[in-house]
């Protein structure tokens, strides 16, 4: 007698056989129990789920009399009655099986249906099952509506797609439709183990889960693969024989992988994808790991009760990891694999495409995360990185950046040297303006004067601009200066932090006079503007020099200080998601290398002052300048009266 593969050896013959697909069972037990039978079904999933198998079980719980041939219909057949037999060895003359992806045009279809007209000559219902109906033509879909509609009582339909979005919703709303779902790894693993067992072949537990990764969710898949691995291995199932049968990559080159770019070493990495080379490990299926491991470690990050040790013996490298590579990194990491299996066709050689994909995360990574920048605070109380000399030699992985001494402010030149210029009118700002004390629209003097103003644009002799933008510019950081030299002095000490500046159109202004330092904050201070103050100051200096990134970042600008000592300081956001444990430990080491050593509490609730509420306002008071601007320029007006122009809402800009 010939082999018959473990496909078809295993193919179930009842619900009870059925694995995975619980719902679908369930369902189709409950209706043959009470007799509620619909006249048409449509069972939609991918390859290799059951969806023929189960066509197959009702057809015979259907049909099945009973091992005395006296049983109806019944969720559980018998398997030993003529019908039972009969279907399950495909001659059964009242169940018929059309193929749609050969059988496509309407002359089939209508073959099939002049059958319909015809009572059942074996069985007790008549039952057509049409496999891949989406491939049918229009005609044969309409052809078969009125049949399918209302056909007579003692046939039923079966239809089977695995495309379901191509059947025409005609046909939809006349069926039943039940949705096989893709099996769970675990559920192809323990199913395997119970084929082998009875099969009585050897294999290691390492082996059929690879197996069941490689079968995606089916389960016809996963028995050919076992088929072919038992052949493989001279009839036994070992982990490195059905991993250098699929080509899989070993997890260990993965998590070396995953380790080294959670420490930035590069070499290691360009190392580990040349062994990938040499073993001749695909590149393809090294990123796919790499995906399936950077899941599992986000889902330790986040819930680290959901991976257990004890089912996965690779969980515990999972585990380390996951505490090793940051979160924000861990989702990065993954969306460069997930998009770089694309590259890796466009590349000439694969192992190169695959060295770039890994090495762009060291590329994305922040300088100040890159080289663990070791701060100290100055002596003017902002927040400055070490030369590059006091820094450790591990944390010199990209070179750093040279710090930016800003120019002496060059002096302009009088209006009356340029008379050739038309000047643009300056905003008048309103003398009785006032800000509340939490909302702050200037920046610290000694930030303000951190970035210089650029050289201004040249003059042009025949009165116009060389652009309509360069004739209406305007220097929003200078409004911004003249507006708070004219506030109250509470509006000057809630600063924010300033905007580059973009270059003047005309340079009619004298040189602004140097503003003095402000003194150093003390330890501890009482007042709540001053804590604002100095709370603002700190994150700014932290962000500008990139030693908070990200999530941290965000949590100190949407931080308020509510109160600190000397040995902690206690922080409140209105956003619970930015309230993690790993934020707020890596928003104390920035603090400590910069010379706050606290311990820093964050807790929930609401907010008043917080850095983010300080650049938002200054972000709406330049857009203000901005319009006002705009609309008092004479050229504007001009176009607006003459022309009938208009100006686009939102098209105006801040420099």
């Amino acid at each position: 007698m010939s082999y018959v593969v473990l496909a078809r050896k295993y193919r179930p013959r009842n619900f009870s056989e059925m694995v995975g697909q619980e719902h679908v069972v369930q369902a189709l037990g409950n209706a043959l129990t009470t007799q509620r039978l619909h006249h048409a079904y449509l069972f939609t999933g991918t390859r290799g789920v059951g969806k023929t198998t189960v066509s197959r079980i009702l057809a015979k719980s259907l049909n099945c009399t009973g091992p005395d041939g006296q049983g109806g219909i019944t969720a559980t057949p018998c398997g030993v009655c003529d019908a039972c037999r009969d279907i399950d060895s495909g001659r059964f003359v009242d169940y018929t099986e059309l193929d749609a992806a050969s059988n496509r045009g309407v002359d089939e279809v209508q073959a099939l249906l002049e059958q319909a007209v015809y009572k059942p000559v074996q069985g007790r219902f008549k039952v057509f099952m049409i496999d891949e109906v989406h491939m049918l033509t229009n005609t044969a879909f309409n052809a078969m509506l009125k049949t399918l509609e209302e056909p007579p009582e003692y046939l039923k339909f079966v239809l089977a797609t695995t495309d379901p979005q191509k059947v025409p919703v005609t046909v939809l709303s006349r069926c039943l439709q039940f949705n096989l779902r893709p099996m769970a790894p675990e559920t192809v693993f323990e199913h395997l183990g119970q084929v082998l067992a009875s099969e009585g072949v050897a294999s290691e537990p390492m082996a059929l889960r690879l197996l069941a990764r490689a079968a995606r969710g089916s389960m016809r898949d996963a028995l050919s693969l076992t088929d072919q691995a038992i052949a493989f291995g001279g009839g036994q199932l070992q982990e490195a024989a059905v991993r250098q049968m699929l080509g899989a990559v070993d997890r260990s080159h993965v998590f070396a992988l995953i380790g080294a770019l959670a420490v930035g070493d590069g070499r290691t990495v360009v190392e580990t994808v040349d062994t990938l080379r040499l073993n001749g490990y695909s590149a393809a299926s090294a990123l796919e790991e790499m995906t399936g491991v950077l899941q599992r470690m986000a889902v330790a990050q986040q819930v680290p009760q959901a991976v257990s040790v004890s089912d996965d013996p690779e969980a515990s490298e999972t585990l380390r990891l996951a505490q090793a590579l940051p979160a924000d990194e861990t989702q990065l990491l993954y969306s460069l694999c997930l998009h770089g299996r694309g590259e890796l066709g466009l590349a000439p050689d694969e192992y190169a495409a695959l060295t770039m994909v890994l090495l762009r995360l060291l590329a994305f990574k922040p300088a100040g995360m890159a080289e663990k920048k070791t701060l100290k605070p100055a002596e003017s109380g902002a927040l400055q990185p070490l030369p590059a000399a006091a820094v450790p030699a591990t944390a010199t992985a990209m070179p750093t950046q040279p710090a930016v001494v800003p120019p002496a402010p060059v002096p302009r030149p009088a209006p009356a040297s340029i008379p050739a210029v038309r000047p643009a009118p300056a905003v008048q700002p309103a003398p009785a303006y006032t800000a509340p004390a939490s909302s702050a629209l200037a920046a610290p003097p000694a930030r303000a004067a951190a970035r210089p103003r650029p050289a201004p644009a040249p003059a042009m002799d025949d009165g116009w601009s060389s652009s309509y933008g360069s004739d209406v510019e305007f220097d929003a950081e200078a409004e911004l200066d003249a507006m708070l030299r004219a506030a109250p002095a509470p509006l000057e000490a809630a600063a924010t932090r300033p905007v580059s500046p973009a270059p003047a159109a005309v340079a009619s202004l004298a040189p602004e006079p140097q503003r003095p330092e402000p003194p150093q904050q003390p330890a501890v201070s009482s007042a709540r503007g001053d804590e604002a103050d100095f709370w603002f100051d700190t994150v700014m200096a932290l962000s500008d020099s990139e030693a908070i990134i990200a999530l941290v970042r965000e949590l100190a600008l949407q931080s308020e200080l509510v109160a600190r000592t000397s040995d902690e300081w206690l922080l409140r956001s209105a956003n619970a998601s930015l309230v993690q444990s790993a934020a707020r430990d890596r928003l104390q080491a920035a603090l400590t290398q910069a010379g706050h050593a606290v311990r820093l509490r964050v807790e929930v609730g609401q907010t008043g002052d917080t850095p983010a509420s300080r650049l938002a306002a200054a972000a709406t008071e330049r857009q203000r300048l901005a319009d006002a601007t705009m609309m008092q320029d004479p050229f504007v007006q001009a176009m607006l009266r003459d022309f009938g122009g208009k100006i686009v809402t939102g098209s105006i800009k801040p420099i």
